[in-house]
């Protein structure tokens, strides 16, 4: 089953990706994750998209789409993927629709995760990631053992990440809100949308997906 997953940073998409992964072994394809990766290889494309994601811009189209294509054509995609933070504007869905055509595969529904963004910002400027092997923490909800400190690697190098500080949390979901809004319509107008309130526990929403995708699955919804 290949699913699109919509909604603002910190909705808990990528939590929810990765649990699907786990249990249905569909790659979760995080455009974030693939850049980050591009940059810590230094590559060209990396170094570019570093540039324009430091400034709280989105990285161009065609970089994007170029690392998707790549990226779909990997054995692991076959049974299934989940998009996760693409497509974020309707030429990027546009482009992605070319792409499956061309691919000869199609999107079998597109996740919206609904949540009001004061509670976004609470969720997202408690977040901490450790500089060395990349674990997150939340000061709140999932703080480390012993305080500044990776319970997975020892190390103290917790840190905010820059788009994790308030005022670029706000940049980001208006960003977010002007850019994406108008797909909710576009996946709507297609019959695919789905819509989950993703400002539940993580057992409640991840419930609301299981059931999401049972029901796509057997052809209702």
């Amino acid at each position: 089953m290949r699913l699109i997953f919509l909604g603002p940073p910190g909705s808990g998409k990528g939590t929810q990706a990765k649990r699907l992964q786990a249990q249905k072994n569909w790659p979760q394809l995080s455009t974030g994750d693939m850049l980050r990766s591009a940059i810590q290889a230094g590559t060209e494309l990396g170094l570019k998209a570093k540039e324009i994601m430091d400034s709280g811009e989105l990285v161009s189209d065609e970089v994007v789409v170029g690392l998707i294509n790549e990226r779909l054509k990997g054995n692991d995609c076959q049974s299934g993927f989940v998009l996760d933070g693409f497509p974020r504007t309707i030429p990027q869905a546009q482009a992605l629709d070319q792409l499956m055509d061309r691919l000869q595969l199609q999107i079998d529904a597109s996740v919206l995760f609904e949540i009001e963004n004061s509670v976004l910002i609470e969720r997202l400027s408690g977040r901490r990631t450790c500089s060395s092997c990349g674990a997150m923490f939340h000061l709140v909800s999932a703080p480390p053992k012993k305080e500044g400190q990776c319970d997975s690697c020892g190390s103290s190098s917790l840190i905010q990440r820059e788009d994790d500080r308030p005022e670029v949390i706000q940049k980001r979901l208006k960003v977010y809100h002007e850019q994406t809004f108008p797909l909710i319509d576009y996946y709507e107008g297609q019959g695919k949308l789905r819509r989950i309130n993703a400002d539940q526990s993580l057992s409640e929403v991840e419930k609301a997906l299981s059931e999401i995708v049972e029901g796509d699955m057997n052809g209702h919804h």
